[in-house]
Formats: C-alpha cells, structure tokens, sequence
C-alpha cells in the first residue's frame, strides 16, 4: 500500500468494509482446510459464519466476557454506532449493527498488522460458531 493510512482515524464503515473480506477469506480457508464439506455446499457453510446474526452473536460475546481491551472495546462501539444508511431485510437493525462493529474490529486489527490479536480473535470467532451449529 503506497500511502500511509491512520487507520486509528479511519470511519468505521471502512474498517468494516475490509474486515467483512478478511474474516470471510479466514472462513473460507478454515472450510478448505477442515476437508469437510463439499464444494457445492462451501458457500452454504461460509454464510453460517459470516452473517450478521452469527457475527453479532460473537462480538456481544466478546463484550459479555470482557475479552476486548479498552481500545477495542472503543472500535466496537463506533462500529456500532455507525450509520450505513440502510438495514438488509433480513435482519434487525441492532444485529446489522453489532454485525458492523464485529467487521470494524476484524478490519482494524487487520489493517494495523496486529496479526496475532487477528487469528486470537477470528479463531474465537470460529470457534464460536461451530459450537452453536
């Protein structure tokens, strides 16, 4: 990346907006990975992870368990608090928003380096949801 990028300043929206693509690229690859499904059924199986309710389910967790420093617990909030302007139909606004606010952390992890604190949590993430399925 050529340009030196504030991502502590950057909106939240954009933070969300590169974090939607990392975490679903770590699915797709843990999907791969386990062997398990077949490939007609790996975007079935990715969408589990990815959606909103599985995602907001996994940041309140998080916030539930206090598993966020203060400084994340900060992008949480404004991803939260972001306003996208629409709502899909397929789910209710405070999901969508917790759903962003999972996204604004995985994409500022992603575009600070902090490598490990990004498999930390998006192996959590993961977890999570296998356990619920």
């Amino acid at each position: 990346m050529g340009t030196k990028m504030d991502v502590k300043q950057m909106k939240s929206l954009a933070l969300a907006y590169m974090g939607d693509s990392v975490y679903e690229l770590h699915v797709r690859h843990h999907l791969l990975k386990r062997g398990s499904v077949k490939p007609n059924e790996l975007h079935q199986s990715a969408i589990t992870f990815v959606s909103a309710n599985s995602q907001s389910s996994v940041v309140q967790a998080w916030l539930n368990k206090e598993m966020l420093s203060e400084e994340e617990q900060g992008v949480v909030r404004r991803g939260r608090n972001a306003k996208s302007g629409s709502v899909p139909k397929s789910t209710d606004v405070q999901t969508y928003r917790y759903s962003t606010a999972f996204e604004a952390l995985i994409g500022y992890h992603y575009l600070l380096g902090n490598e490990e604190r990004l498999d930390e949590l998006i192996t959590d993430a993961i977890r999570q949801v296998e356990e619920r399925r």
